[in-house]
């Protein structure tokens, strides 16, 4: 959604050159709606369905019964016979080999829907709002930092081949957009590949016109380009895959005829009887502009400064910082008590050192007494047994090496 009042109109062949400018249609101006793009979007996109279903028969061309119970097997219907793989095997039910699928497809599903008119008309002209959106564009996966300005509005594109169109697109920076599209073909992965649809390719830009004066035939051999007459645009084209922000080219007249065909917030559109462009909830969504401005703030009272918020009740026996509050004596209190605490911790610290020192030294001249009175026995014992030997040697009794039978 753009609110810019005029858009230039460039010359067919060169981007520096504007020929003019023209108004802003009012179909820009409408809501960008998403949901209902993509509500209208994957509603329409099944008109393309064909019927198709599976044979009424498949998978239930067997006889086939139940072996009941007592045979430790499931009673699902099983094909009788023997002397084959086939016997015994079970059959109908969707869960077997060979059987039918569940819910077998049937041709006269509901595969087309019917979508209101006017649901389908605003949901082209939030596209096409969407469309002069340029982070939405970029946002799509669009190549589109050179074009010099959204809506890209070019004179004509009245081409007379495919390469006098490529080039003069080039001119506008769509190059870019173009070689991401050739860059994107891929084959399509599953059986699609299979029926007539081999390769995907991403989306380039949507051509609209509104005299086709050979723009469509030169654009027909261009990957990913896409044309469209003004007074039929859909939604399929204005946001494939139910996706916002396609990259459009318009043509001066083709843009110059939208105020007819979607009419503006202040008249009808003129082609589509009845249909008024849908209007937004709010003209102006900068919701902080809107608190921030002059009117709405000499409305409101002023700031509180001073509010009281709740405070939490706090324990002041747990909480020091409360108590000293309460009790001011509280924090001298605790202090003198910490003193006294540490006083008595030193002087019942000395005491204990001091008992503990004369206690050790008491134990250790003890000690000392006993291991000397101890050494003193045996040194006496000694001498008394070896003057014993000297005696018996000097009269004579001593013979070295024998022994008393009562030693024996």
């Amino acid at each position: 959604m753009t609110s810019r009042p005029v858009v230039s109109v460039y010359k067919h062949d060169s981007a520096k050159e504007v020929v003019g400018s023209i108004p802003m249609p009012g179909v820009f101006s409408a809501p960008i709606r998403n949901d209902l793009v993509h509500f209208v979007h994957s509603n329409i996109a099944k008109n393309r369905r064909q019927a198709h279903g599976v044979y009424w028969k498949a998978g239930q061309e067997n006889s086939a019964e139940s072996w009941g119970t007592g045979r430790a097997v499931a009673r699902i219907p099983r094909i009788g016979g023997s002397g084959t793989s086939r016997s015994g095997q079970a059959t109908f039910g969707n869960m077997c080999r060979g059987a039918r699928m569940f819910a077998p497809l049937k041709v006269w599903r509901k595969w087309h829907r019917s979508v209101n008119i006017t649901q389908r008309r605003h949901a082209v002209a939030a596209a096409l709002a969407a469309s002069a959106c340029v982070p939405l564009v970029m946002a799509r996966g669009h190549h589109v930092q050179n074009v010099p300005e959204f809506p890209l509005v070019i004179e004509h594109l009245n081409q007379p081949n495919t390469k006098s169109l490529l080039a003069a697109l080039g001119n506008f920076g769509v190059s870019d957009d173009l070689n991401k599209v050739r860059q994107s073909k891929a084959c399509r992965s599953g059986k699609g590949k299979y029926r007539n649809s081999k390769y995907v390719m991403r989306k380039g830009p949507l051509v609209i016109y509104n005299n086709d004066e050979g723009v469509k035939r030169a654009a027909r051999n261009l990957p990913g380009v896409d044309t469209c007459n003004v007074h039929r645009l859909n939604i399929l084209q204005l946001a494939p895959g139910g996706h916002l922000g396609r990259f459009l080219i318009f043509t001066k007249s083709a843009f110059a005829a939208l105020n007819n065909v979607f009419g503006t917030h202040h008249f009808a559109s003129a082609e589509k009887h009845g249909y008024h462009l849908n209007r937004s909830l709010m003209n102006c969504a900068d919701l902080a502009r809107i608190i921030n401005s002059d009117q709405v703030q000499s409305k409101l009272r002023s700031t509180r400064k001073n509010v009281c918020a709740h405070q939490a009740k706090k324990n002041p026996l747990t909480n020091k910082a409360l108590m000293n509050r309460l009790n001011p004596f509280a924090k001298k209190r605790a202090e003198l008590i910490a003193k006294t605490e540490a006083t008595r911790h030193t002087a019942r610290v000395a005491a204990a050192k001091a008992k503990k020192t004369k206690a050790q030294r008491q134990a250790k001249s003890k000690r000392n007494a006993t291991y000397r009175d101890l050494q003193d026995k045996l040194k006496a014992s000694y001498q008394a047994a070896q003057d014993l030997l000297d005696a018996e040697d000097k009269a004579g009794n001593y013979v070295p090496g024998e022994t008393s039978e009562d030693d024996e």
